[in-house]
């Protein structure tokens, strides 16, 4: 099968959507199909390559925040490449400008276009840092701004049971169902002869403390205020929390960290290169996800395969992947009170770690890469069978947003 896969993320290695788009297009290469990929170009400058089995084909791109990219003036060079390429399935993963642009060029030719969702407007709201007043009216806009894409499509995916919940709840009307982004249990497995002491010192990690571990973008949406707020509350010296990656939140959480007198209990990394990163989760104790707009979470999924247990907020889809007292323990989002009773649960309970991180394995058994891919392969091929339905937008819903405490 030939398969085009395009959106406005790839070879990122910073967010969610990049990450999925990266192994399933790798994956499928693995599995025999031919796959190529249009990206906005990390250059500016268009360019052909080839990575890991995928063909792929980069567009001029203006960058912006928030892994934005404005790829305009494309048109010409979007249909060359789909017309050489002659794919059985295009298949994007947003709603912005290269998608947009693929799909006015499959339009004219009989083939099934399909798309994931990867988007909550909570996750460009928040960063944009909008009067309360506007966010309702924004987020209405940005949905309606997403459906007329997406209801136009032959089918839809999305991570979780929770996301098809939420996307019907907005209006879509294109038949939807849940595939996990999936994790690649290889390179994330328990490694028991890992040397974890050196892995903390390589990152200026303390040795001797409790190591709670948050990996991901470092933005608004992923509240980890509460933790900083929840450990300054707390005034524990026993423990460090290790935030990973890089993010429009920096500079104010250091400054948080900074009023809240935490010194070295609180330590940024910056972005950690995918081959140290299996061997910092390894090195962690617990992993933390405070996120309330988390549609599944690859971090996450990525800690469990590690085998860790995980303290989460009780928000969105992470509930799906935590449950209480079994693999972790879940917190009221955007609450440092609460969030402070979980970490003295999780650190009251230390003798059962080691039962919760072997739950966190069980339960990640569902979510395997290969499994993954294989529903994909299985997806495109019903599609594929299935008559095409060109459906009108659906109404949309205004679907509040939880009130921050910022």
């Amino acid at each position: 099968m030939k398969i085009l896969l395009a959106g406005q993320a790839f070879y990122q290695h910073n967010n969610g959507q990049a990450v999925f788009t990266i192994n399933l297009a790798e994956g499928l290469a693995e599995a025999g199909h031919e796959v190529m990929v249009l990206a906005p170009s990390d250059t500016g400058h268009a360019y052909q390559t080839t990575q890991n089995g995928v063909a792929l084909q980069t567009v001029p791109a203006l960058h912006l925040k928030y892994n934005a990219n404005i790829t305009g003036f494309s048109e010409r060079l979007v249909a060359q490449t789909g017309a050489a390429f002659e794919p059985d399935v295009v298949h994007i993963q947003d709603h912005y400008f290269l998608s947009r642009s693929v799909l006015r060029m499959i339009r004219q030719r009989p083939v099934k276009h399909i798309g994931t969702n990867h988007f909550l407007p909570a996750n460009l709201i928040d960063n944009i840092r909008l009067p309360g007043w506007l966010r309702n009216p924004v987020q209405s806009w940005m949905w309606s701004n997403m459906l007329e894409v997406y209801n136009r499509l032959d089918g839809v995916t999305t991570p979780t049971e929770t996301g098809v919940r939420i996307l019907k709840r907005a209006g879509l009307r294109t038949p939807v169902q849940a595939i996990s982004c999936g994790v690649d249990r290889w390179n994330f497995r328990p490694r028991p002869e890992l040397d974890r002491m050196a892995i903390r010192q390589k990152y200026g990690l303390r040795l001797d403390q409790t190591l709670l571990l948050f990996v991901g973008r470092v933005d608004r949406e992923k509240c980890l205020d509460t933790i900083i707020n929840a450990l300054a509350t707390l005034g524990r010296h026993d423990l460090q929390f290790v935030i990973a990656g890089t993010g429009s939140d920096l500079h104010d959480l250091k400054a948080l960290c900074e009023e809240r007198a935490l010194g070295e209990r609180v330590i940024f990394t910056g972005f950690v290169p995918d081959h140290d990163l299996p061997l910092l989760l390894n090195s962690a104790d617990a992993f933390v996800m405070p996120g309330y707009a988390e549609l599944q979470s690859i971090a996450t999924l990525e800690a469990m395969a590690s085998g860790l247990p995980v303290l989460a907020a009780n928000a969105c889809a992470l509930p799906e992947l935590v449950t209480p007292d079994v693999n972790g323990y879940l917190f009221a989002p955007q609450n440092s009170t609460d969030a402070a009773n979980g970490i003295t649960t999780l650190l009251n309970n230390r003798t059962r770690w080691a039962a919760m991180g072997a739950a966190s394995l069980v339960k990640i058994e569902t979510h395997t890469r290969a499994n993954t891919i294989q529903r994909y392969l299985d997806w495109y091929h019903h599609v594929r069978q299935v008559d095409s339905v060109i459906l009108q937008p659906a109404p949309v819903f205004n679907l509040p947003l939880p009130q921050s405490q910022r």
